[in-house]
């Protein structure tokens, strides 16, 4: 038993300190920019779409996912008799890592981070079916095109694959572990959206491509 807790709580450190590494503050200071200054002041892929380009935010987006993928796979070889469970608290630990992420805390003193959209893209990617990534990828490509709200496609997009999932679990297709993903990451994608769900809504909210000042 207490080696099962230990596996656990490794698995939780791991996918936190994965999805700590601040990938977007990184190409930032690579490039000269501080990319708590510009834009949103958010470390995420759009803000370094607006203060430095589609293809560096593009990279930011891959590497931001791809610290999710990889803390989902430590998991399932740390506990591989609940790979599941194992895989989806290594999933939510580096969304949280992200989001509040330990290096910048230890950098700048406060504890920030990102919005943890494209860790969470990459968990799903080891989750859902692709074609339910396609189906996600059209919604959020449909909403940009025509409202260039990046924040509104995003959370459009997250919030059909999480109903997809709660909806597989109920049909009893898929472990009911995923439900607790599902809600837990939702929640979470809705509080770091907050501010732009209340922008959003008051007509506010920054349209994506617009430059950084």
């Amino acid at each position: 038993m207490l080696d099962l807790v230990f596996q656990f709580a490794l698995v939780i450190v791991i996918g936190y300190l994965l999805g700590s590494i601040p990938t977007a503050y990184l190409i930032g200071q690579a490039r000269n920019v501080d990319i708590f200054a510009v834009g949103s002041g958010n470390m995420g892929a759009t803000n370094v779409v607006r203060s430095m380009g589609i293809v560096w935010g593009a990279i930011t987006w891959f590497f931001d996912s791809f610290k999710g993928v990889v803390a989902m796979l430590i998991a399932t070889q740390i506990v591989p008799d609940h790979r599941v469970l194992a895989s989806i608290i290594a999933a939510l630990a580096a969304i949280a890592g992200h989001n509040w992420s330990f290096f910048i805390t230890i950098i700048t003193g406060t504890l920030r981070g990102g919005k943890g959209a494209a860790v969470t893209f990459g968990t799903l990617l080891l989750i859902v079916p692709f074609h339910i990534i396609a189906i996600m990828l059209f919604i959020c490509g449909v909403i940009i095109a025509l409202t260039r709200y990046m924040s509104l496609g995003v959370l459009l997009m997250f919030t059909f694959s999480m109903g997809w999932i709660i909806l597989r679990v109920s049909q009893g297709a898929m472990p009911w572990e995923y439900t607790l993903y599902a809600v837990i990451t939702q929640l979470l994608i809705l509080v770091r959206f907050q501010g732009n769900i209340r922008r959003l809504l008051n007509g506010t909210e920054r349209r994506m491509f617009e430059r950084a000042g």
